[in-house]
């Protein structure tokens, strides 16, 4: 019995422990490549990211109509506008999970 307390104790806290390290990779990894335009508040309220147009992902309204798979795709594949300009270039060399914890960041932005 003792044992499979033991086991299961530990497995909670590794499973624990990835998660807390995926959201600080998240963070980390938005703020070396998010931030810059995004804001580290998420508002968008930088000089490139005005110039832009990037969203306020403050704003519950804004993740109202995004999707974890369109914001997973921008991350990994870059965002164009109507005429095809580039608004948001490919994060390179970020792996999947990699851009999700990003995106999982960004959710913690929102008020």
């Amino acid at each position: 019995m003792k044992k499979k307390l033991t086991t299961g104790a530990i497995l909670t806290l590794a499973i624990f422990a990835a998660t807390t390290i995926l959201a600080a990779d998240g963070k980390a990894l938005y703020d070396q490549h998010c931030a810059k335009c995004h804001g580290a508040d998420g508002k968008g309220n930088t000089k490139m990211g005005q110039k832009l147009g990037a969203k306020d992902y403050s704003k519950a309204k804004t993740w109202d109509s995004l999707t974890d798979a369109a914001a997973l795709k921008a991350v990994k594949e870059g965002l164009k506008d109507k005429e095809g300009k580039v608004l948001m270039k490919p994060t390179d060399g970020v792996n999947d999970a990699e851009a999700k914890a990003a995106v999982e960041h960004m959710k913690t932005l929102k008020k």
